[in-house]
């Protein structure tokens, strides 16, 4: 593996530290260690997206949901009960193991809904910008001569 330093990025730049972290974290992280629970991520709309995992075995009060540090943290831990004490498995083939799965937030995007259903939990996701963010169109005056006078207004009256 290539080993990349960031450290001009850091000398250079001002307010870009999120993302040289973030690339650093993607970086370093091993990618073959992370594939439990599987999971799909699709773009349902221009703004809006959703991730469903796998979590076949477990109940609602099993799973957690949150919002910490810019990332989505989904965890589960299963609960165990007294027939899993008592019971013998001649095999057991379903993974109900705790797991914790992290997924980076752009800007803006915030979780609005989740659900389970057929053993997926999906999270519905949401991209918001704000209006100061958002692209507005500034329209421009022709005066008609190159010094930059205040041009006045006649009030216009209606004749009946």
């Amino acid at each position: 593996m290539r080993n990349y330093d960031f450290a001009p990025l850091y000398r250079s730049t001002v307010g870009f530290d999120r993302l040289a972290n973030m690339l650093d974290r993607a970086l370093t992280t091993d990618v073959g260690t992370n594939t439990y629970p599987p999971y799909n991520i699709e773009k349902s709309g221009e703004d809006t997206y959703r991730i469903s995992v796998a979590v076949a075995g477990f109940s609602e009060d099993e799973l957690s949901v949150e919002m910490r540090d810019g990332q989505l943290v989904i965890s589960a831990k299963k609960v165990e009960t007294e027939t899993d004490e008592t019971s013998q498995y001649l095999h057991r083939g379903i993974a109900a193991r705790a797991f914790e799965k992290r997924f980076q937030m752009a800007d803006h995007v915030r979780p609005v809904a989740a659900e389970t259903k057929d053993g997926l939990l999906h999270i519905d996701l949401v991209r918001e910008v704000p209006e100061a963010l958002k692209p507005r169109r500034i329209e421009i005056a022709s005066t008609g001569t190159i010094d930059a006078k205040p041009v006045k207004t006649k009030k216009v009256t209606k004749e009946a």
